[in-house]
């Protein structure tokens, strides 16, 4: 129960933050198919990882009975996303470092307090570079997306242990239940065989 709680909140951050991480690069893979362009290695490959890790959470959490039965298969895959969004978040590594923000000081405007005198406040004039903005935030939620991945992976991992001692442990009560079962019903007939033989004795007797 405690696995299924803690796999489904980081199942439903890995959802949320993808969404918004696929529409995002959505946008600018439409922009360059517009100008009939190829679209940079850099958009490309984290919007390719981000689409299917959002397939892959959508259907583990919603398909929940058999990612709890197939936990070490689950791990495996939520490993492997691990090593695109890395690799899709290096490629996009230049983005870390851009200003896309830029403050500069306007005119300077007088308000009046009547008798009490003015006061002299500056305009701040703050443009944020859109494009910059969007591919900064992509980079951001891919990071994100690789540490949660990699945490449902540890999950489904001992999850997957704890699944496999179970089947072992039903296992041997299955088949030691089958064995004293086979016992119990064959000491019947060795009974009833040893009291015919020896009524059939006494008979010749």
């Amino acid at each position: 129960m405690l696995f299924a709680v803690f796999f489904a909140f980081w199942r439903f951050l890995q959802i949320v933050t993808l969404i918004p991480t696929m529409g995002m690069l959505a946008y600018f893979v439409h922009g360059w198919v517009e100008l009939n362009q190829l679209t940079p290695d850099y958009v490309l490959v984290l919007f390719i990882v981000s689409v299917l890790a959002l397939a892959w959470s959508i259907y583990t959490l919603f398909s929940y009975h058999r990612s709890s039965t197939n936990a070490t298969f689950v791990a495996i895959f939520d490993l492997l996303f691990v090593g695109a969004f890395i690799g899709a978040v290096y490629a996009l590594r230049f983005i870390a470092n851009a200003n896309c923000s830029n403050v500069t000081r306007g005119s300077n405007t007088d308000i009046s307090f009547g008798p009490y005198g003015y006061a002299s406040v500056a305009d701040w004039d703050i443009n944020v570079d859109k494009t910059c903005a969007m591919l900064k935030a992509c980079f951001a939620f891919g990071i994100m997306n690789a540490v949660f991945f990699f945490i449902t992976s540890i999950l489904a991992c001992f999850h997957g242990d704890r699944m496999s001692d179970r089947d072992q442990k039903t296992y041997y009560r299955e088949t030691h239940v089958h064995r004293h079962g086979h016992r119990s019903s064959r000491s019947p007939h060795s009974r009833r065989s040893r009291s015919h033989s020896h009524s059939h004795r006494r008979t010749y007797v």
